[in-house]
């Protein structure tokens, strides 16, 4: 299968809060994590519901409370594992706002140790 990517990802946890509506058009308030950031979008981890694919949500991170980013994006996919639901992200607005997201998760990568391996 041919990657579709438009960039790399880094693998950072941000906190983060996704609105949708539902069938019934009553907004679904959801908070989760990222799982990993890319320049164009996120994958994302929902602990209770998903949004569905095709649909657009409103994506917060709220990494700085202060300073909060909100975007636009449309689910992708979704990985209905039960131990572990996520859906895939591809902005549709706010790419200016979520390059602040993307250059703090370099950053947070960048500054983390590699693990040093334990003597047994």
């Amino acid at each position: 299968m041919k990657e579709r990517r438009g960039g790399s990802r880094h693998i950072v946890s941000f906190p983060i809060q996704v609105i949708w509506k539902d069938e019934n058009g009553k907004d679904i308030v959801e908070e989760g994590l990222t799982e990993n950031v890319g320049p164009n979008g996120t994958l994302i981890y929902l602990p209770r519901k998903l949004p569905a694919v095709g649909g657009k949500v409103t994506l917060t991170v709220t990494e700085n409370p202060s300073d909060p980013i909100s975007v636009t994006a449309e689910v992708i996919r979704l990985e209905r594992n039960a131990a572990h639901p996520q859906a895939a992200l591809n902005l549709v607005n706010g790419t200016r706002a979520w390059q602040k997201v993307w250059k703090l998760a370099g950053e947070v990568v960048a500054s983390m140790q590699p693990d040093v391996p334990e003597d047994w």
